[in-house]
């Protein structure tokens, strides 16, 4: 049970990394982050059960538009939900991106409908014997994808110099706009980054779960708070958070039933950061005196 338990935590855990990951990504390069980051997931999984199984495409460019078009999504939340705001100096944001999300979750219930449905990947449905418990291979799958892109936005971030360039817009906006840097494009980059890996997380999750309008409204939430807990400025930190919550999650529902799982979790989240308020690998902010 443990071992299966663990597995299970391990993929999920992933998941909410991944959604983390999008909110490292808007927050690392303008300290803003998108609340409507589970709409993200949901559309990913929603629009890749469209074009796959609605319309008949081949997986892969239906993937693949699905992506495409989650990024444009997160374009769409800076571009009307974010930048109107914070050039006001306003912090709107936070209730536009979750308004945005409401009506992206809510488009989706009148357009595709409320019943949950199963997406089958044929890829997906093999399965591998490891210490005498089968375990499919989208569930090994999960924690390479998640982890490998963890390493990817930390390798980016610190060894590029446009990863640097990204990190110094939070840092200093007007320095680096005349350093050449062209900042708004930047944002907006960083937002369809951050679609587009909760979209990953949605299409990963759908053979494993069922597509519906309200998937990801948990997931995103759950996602929110492995970010701070990991420390919302560390890609590793997020993502290692993630792993540690999927695995604390499923640890509770296999031993003590599903009726304590969220009550536990987030007990967890809360005593965590009254231990390490600046999260797993964050940093406390210099205050200028």
């Amino acid at each position: 049970m443990i071992a299966s338990a663990l597995i299970t935590g391990l993929g999920l855990g992933s998941m909410y990394g991944l959604l983390a990951l999008g909110f490292y990504m808007t927050y690392s390069v303008s300290s803003t982050v998108n609340f409507a980051q589970g709409s993200s997931m949901m559309l990913g999984a929603v629009l890749a059960y469209t074009f796959a199984v609605t319309l008949g495409w081949p997986m892969l460019p239906a993937v693949l538009m699905a992506l495409a078009l989650c990024a444009a999504y997160g374009v769409l939340v800076e571009l009307l939900a974010v930048r109107p705001f914070v050039r006001r100096a306003s912090n709107s944001w936070l209730i536009a991106t979750v308004a945005l999300g409401i009506i992206a979750d809510n488009t989706v219930l009148f357009t595709f409908g409320k019943e949950p449905r199963g997406f089958p990947m044929p890829w997906a449905s093999g399965s591998l014997s490891i210490g005498g418990l089968n375990v499919s291979l989208l569930q090994l799958l999960i924690p390479v994808v998640g982890l490998s892109l963890a390493a990817a936005l930390h390798l980016f971030s610190m060894r590029t110099k446009p990863g640097k360039a990204l990190l110094a817009i939070v840092q200093n906006a007007d320095a680096a706009r005349l350093m050449g840097i062209n900042v708004p494009l930047a944002i907006s980059a960083a937002y369809a980054a951050s679609t587009l890996f909760a979209g990953a997380a949605g299409i990963m999750i759908a053979p494993l779960s069922n597509v519906h309008s309200d998937m990801g409204t948990l997931f995103g939430l759950k996602a929110f708070a492995v970010a701070i807990l990991g420390g919302i400025t560390s890609a590793w930190g997020v993502m290692l958070a993630g792993l540690i919550f999927g695995v604390t999650e499923s640890l509770i529902t296999a031993l003590l039933g599903s009726a304590y799982t969220q009550i536990l979790t987030f007990t967890l989240v809360i005593v965590a950061l009254a231990v390490m308020p600046n999260g797993l690998f964050g940093r406390a902010e210099a205050k200028k005196v």
